[in-house]
């Protein structure tokens, strides 16, 4: 897995984050997401309003962002919470970093059915770009990291660019994407295999009863296919 978080020193985060407060456009987002919940319901806001804040400090940056401990502060006084019951919710889900990212935080899966279906081909993809495990490259454009199964074992191995996934990979598809978004480009998310456009079976369609019974006639009402055993 990847190293630990390589956070700054504490004096160079208070003296950039320390007066964090929301911009314009942000304010105004903070008080639709309160105003979701009932009075004295506020910490229902702590997810929304950490994932608001990293990505405020995302375009101050131009990086996918982060959660300096200031701003971390800053949203426990908005929410009238202590600074520890924030702090745990930002270290309890991976969509949250808590030390600089660069432009874009590569996060490969690494699962069983990733590993299975290649994940180790997407990790030498990365390696080749210049990617390391747990740092971020010299220019600031990538930073790579190992995370847990995100839900796409269909489509395996995946990865997840900031806030999009990429599925369907392997070694030539994962270097399309890093030279596009080194490039400037956007590349298409979602599923890299031609003529695939969500997690439908590759081929033909199928059902489990035609994979067990053969040719045999199957009707719903049945239960089982006609001449199998119940």
């Amino acid at each position: 897995m990847a190293d630990a978080p390589n956070i700054p020193d504490e004096a160079e985060v208070r003296a950039r984050w320390g007066n964090f407060t929301w911009n314009a456009a942000n304010a105004e987002r903070a008080r639709e997401i309160v105003a979701r919940y009932p009075e004295g319901r506020q910490q229902s806001c702590t997810i929304p309003f950490l994932d608001l804040a990293q990505r405020q400090v995302g375009s101050e940056t131009q990086t996918q962002g982060w959660l300096p401990v200031p701003v971390i502060e800053f949203i426990a006084r908005e929410l009238g919470m202590a600074y520890m019951r924030v702090y745990e919710v930002a270290t309890f889900y991976t969509m949250f970093n808590l030390a600089p990212v660069g432009r874009y935080h590569v996060q490969v899966c690494g699962t069983t059915p990733c590993m299975l279906r290649g994940s180790d081909d997407v990790f030498a993809a990365c390696k080749n770009r210049g990617l390391m495990k747990g740092k971020t490259t010299p220019d600031g454009l990538f930073t790579l990291t190992e995370v847990e199964c995100m839900g796409n074992c269909a489509s395996a191995p995946m990865v997840q660019i900031n806030d999009d996934n990429y599925e369907d990979l392997d070694y030539d598809r994962m270097t399309v994407i890093l030279e596009a978004l080194c490039k400037g480009e956007t590349p298409k998310p979602g599923t890299q295999e031609p003529g695939r456009h969500t997690v439908e079976p590759v081929g033909e369609p199928t059902n489990l009863a035609a994979m067990m019974t053969g040719n045999h006639d199957y009707r719903p009402e049945w239960g089982t296919a006609q001449g199998s055993v119940a």
